[in-house]
């Protein structure tokens, strides 16, 4: 390799890497309602960022338009540096999987766990299927059988951990988390928290988590985006937010309230 060469693949090296994912100027409108307005951020691929802020303020809305729950958004959201259509296929939905609220709701309550873990093998007419769901149950740290049981014979972080094996079962690079903690108990918020933080770092996943709760984001996530009114009005590490660093005074009032 001449020299010319190596310094510009050297050069090329020290180029900032690609975002696995990236927001530019998201907007959700609901008829005359501009729920979201503008709305930019990346996540670098392993890391994890947090959107908060009260309740309606845009925060769950950004979230399901980037799983493509709410095709009807106007800016750009980028996978990997390439622009993801309004409509999403079967590809993207392998990559990218959610977490919802309610554990209970998420879940059919009339069939089993091993039925519900099986439909997303089949969609996408996986190999391994049973192996597959072998793993996914043994990464949530729940029994094989778990499996033959019904949603309402389980715990509510049972439940939750049934949730999150389903989003395992595609092996996606991204999981977007909508409060996966607020419809449990403290006890159980914290063993959840703890198998997402093990999940993270075991499987290298990328988070995009939504909560209220500012001390569950400043866990999970190194950098958080404060919303208000469907614009996000700050950006902060999570080491700013546990200093209590604010550059806005909604974002000091948001803490205080919280009590951090």
């Amino acid at each position: 390799m001449s020299a010319a060469m190596a310094s510009v693949v050297a050069a090329n090296d020290q180029r900032p890497a690609v975002p696995l994912l990236e927001v530019r100027d998201l907007s959700v409108a609901f008829g005359r309602v501009r729920a979201v307005r503008g709305v930019g951020f990346a996540v670098p691929r392993g890391g994890a960022f947090g959107l908060v802020g009260e309740s309606g303020s845009g925060k769950s809305t950004v979230l399901r338009a980037l799983a493509g729950l709410n095709p009807n958004w106007a800016g750009e959201i980028l996978l990997d540096g390439r622009p993801v259509a309004p409509v999403r296929d079967r590809a993207f939905h392998r990559r990218v999987q959610m977490v919802f609220q309610d554990p209970y709701g998420s879940l059919h309550p009339r069939q089993t766990v091993l039925r519900q873990l099986r439909e997303p093998v089949a969609i996408h007419r996986l190999p391994d299927g049973e192996a597959r769901i072998a793993r996914a149950l043994d990464q949530v740290g729940l029994p094989a059988a778990m499996r033959f049981r019904y949603p309402h014979q389980l715990s509510g972080g049972q439940r939750q951990r049934v949730a999150i094996a389903r989003a395992l079962i595609l092996e996606p690079e991204l999981l977007l988390l909508d409060e996966p903690t607020s419809a449990l108990d403290v006890s159980v918020q914290a063993e959840i928290l703890n198998l997402l933080m093990a999940l993270r770092r075991d499987a290298g996943l990328t988070f995009v988590l939504v909560s209220h709760d500012l001390a569950v984001v400043a866990t999970l996530c190194e950098r958080l985006a404060v919303m208000q009114d469907g614009r996000i009005l700050e950006q902060l590490s999570a080491a700013d937010l546990r200093a209590r660093r604010t550059a806005t005074e909604y974002a000091a009032k948001l803490l205080a309230a919280a009590g951090g």
